[in-house]
């Protein structure tokens, strides 16, 4: 026959002195244990939401944003050439930053713009220009790292001479 232990205060182990209380749950302990994931959760969708609502983003889906066309040519060290007409300047930023300028301007105006902006480019058909695009009369990319007053690490030039007087520029510059 099995006895029934009692210890020195005539209580049965594992009692706790407590009626009752064998095999209870700390229920409070547990409901902040799996609080605390819904918890983080719900916070998280917050702030998805704050980004969402405060996304800085044009219509079109993109994060360019229209800019002056002088800063863009700052940025990567030229100055806005004379005679510049039907221009559209855009930066898009975020972990790098990169300005483009798309502009036209007078064909016999092209090679001093870029002698005084960029005086170590190659000259048209020198070593560097190889890699032009289709339809691209000249091109290059200038590495303009630790120039002073210029934030860009690289630029990148295309012209096309579109008529005897004309030529369209395309110029990038941007961080890496």
């Amino acid at each position: 026959m099995a006895k029934n232990r009692r210890n020195h205060a005539g209580e049965r182990p594992g009692a706790g002195g407590r009626p009752g209380s064998a095999g209870r749950t700390r229920w409070g302990l547990v409901a902040a244990i799996l609080a605390l994931p819904v918890l983080l959760v719900a916070g998280l969708l917050v702030l998805v939401g704050i980004w969402v609502l405060t996304d800085d983003a044009e219509a079109d889906g993109t994060r360019l944003k229209d800019v002056p066309c002088a800063e863009a040519l700052a940025f990567g060290g030229a100055g806005l050439p004379a005679d510049v007409r039907d221009a559209k300047c855009t930066v898009q930023s975020w972990l790098d930053t990169d300005y483009q300028a798309d502009f036209r301007m007078p064909r016999g105006s092209v090679r001093a713009w870029l002698t005084d902006a960029y005086p170590e480019a190659p000259g048209p058909g020198g070593p560097g220009t190889e890699a032009c695009g289709a339809g691209v009369d000249y091109c290059f990319q200038l590495d303009v790292t630790g120039r002073p007053g210029v934030d860009a690490y690289y630029v990148n030039v295309n012209v096309t001479y579109e008529n005897a007087e004309t030529a369209r520029v395309r110029y990038s510059a941007f961080t890496t």
